[in-house]
């Protein structure tokens, strides 16, 4: 019975043996795979070369028509038709109201027939001046009956002259009983109803049109930065980039899927704001912009050419907060640098100094990389930071 025991107990031992066994051995096998996680963490890098840069500033600015016309009358009378639906396009010389014409009617027939009758007295000073002319040289008048035959002849044609005119402008004035748009465009309300009566000589507009298939936007820039640009242009820094499309922001931050150009700059300051004014010319058909519209405009400052850029996360900063970056060179020895930073573009800074093209920078992974140790990376691309996180 005890030897029955004992081998019980033997046997038992063996078990308890293998089932350590095995799992020490899980674990060991577990080991290397953890610590390859750790050496499995990525080391991007990014070759630097020069590449031209635009420089952009975002400004405020407001939507103007292309063309604004106030709708006046030239003449006064009693409206008696609006002949155009608010707010709708109309082309130009259509007609948009109609004042009451039969005083103008009138008035054209009168001076119609002060022309006749002008006419009348002409015929009869060409004939009495022909009567006079033959018997002049017969000495059967005076001589200053023929002058006065011949004087009154030359008033008798500036009757006709001066009537024809007035029968002109009498006409004239029964056109202008249909008020026509003088431009194409979009018209708002009318400010006047059937049976207003209006004036020639009146302050307020019947109806106004704009044209907005183009539109100017000013665009309020600060003057102080006018000098700034001029002495960079100047120094070969930049070159201004007045030739570039403007893109125009919207509210929501979108851009609108047009561009414009810039015309001029006004030379005028403003005193209470420092700012000058830019005016840009856009192309407007899906009438996106409205007149008045507060937008934003990323007007471009200048181009720069040969600038060397890297990412914002292959920057980092010393005890003292000075800006460097980790260089591996051929070798794929890592060291230190010291570089100096300018303006950030899309995300990436401008080095100053401090770098060369060609020159190899660590983007992702600073914390593993030891000064003067041996980096095992590979190359940064955007899709590589989007998934690290960046």
């Amino acid at each position: 019975m005890a030897r029955r025991l004992d081998m019980f107990c033997l046997w038992l031992s063996l078990q308890v043996a293998l089932f350590v066994a095995a799992c020490g051995g899980e674990q060991s096998s577990e080991a290397p795979a953890a610590q390859s996680g750790v050496s499995s963490s990525v080391i991007t890098v990014l070759k630097v070369k020069p590449e031209a840069v635009t420089f952009v500033d975002e400004l405020p600015g407001r939507v103007a028509a292309y063309r604004t016309a106030e709708i006046r009358p030239q003449v006064g009378g009693i409206i008696e038709k609006r002949l155009f639906d608010q707010g709708s396009e109309v082309e130009a010389g259509q007609i948009l109201f109609q004042i009451n014409p039969d005083p103008f009617k009138a008035e054209v027939d009168s001076a119609a027939a002060v022309l006749q009758r002008a006419e009348s007295g002409l015929i009869r000073s060409e004939s009495k001046f022909d009567r006079a002319k033959q018997l002049v040289t017969s000495n059967a008048i005076s001589r200053d009956a023929y002058d006065d035959a011949l004087a009154n002849l030359a008033q008798a044609k500036a009757n006709v002259v001066e009537a024809q005119a007035t029968l002109q402008r009498r006409r004239l004035d029964l056109a202008f009983t249909t008020v026509r748009a003088p431009i194409a465009g979009r018209i708002g309300q009318a400010l006047v109803t059937e049976g207003a009566l209006v004036s020639a000589n009146g302050t307020k507009a019947l109806a106004i049109v704009q044209q907005i298939d183009r539109v100017y936007v000013d665009i309020r820039r600060p003057a102080a930065q006018i000098d700034v640009i001029r002495e960079a242009t100047q120094s070969g820094q930049l070159d201004y980039a007045s030739k570039i499309p403007i893109e125009i922001i919207a509210t929501s931050g979108k851009p609108y899927p047009v561009t414009g150009r810039a015309l001029f700059s006004d030379i005028n300051v403003d005193p209470g704001t420092g700012n000058v004014t830019l005016r840009v010319e856009m192309q407007n058909s899906e009438r996106f912009l409205l007149p008045g519209m507060y937008v934003r405009a990323r007007v471009p400052r200048g181009v720069r050419h040969n600038a060397l850029l890297v990412p914002q996360e292959a920057v980092i900063r010393d005890s003292a907060g000075r800006a460097q970056v980790i260089i591996v060179d051929h070798n794929k020895q890592s060291a230190r640098r010291l570089i100096n930073l300018g303006e950030i573009v899309a995300g990436r800074y401008i080095v100053t100094s401090g770098l060369k093209a060609g020159d190899t920078v660590v983007v992702q992974g600073h914390e593993r990389v030891q000064d003067g140790g041996t980096v095992h990376s590979r190359p940064f691309t955007q899709d590589a930071a989007v998934q690290a996180g960046h």
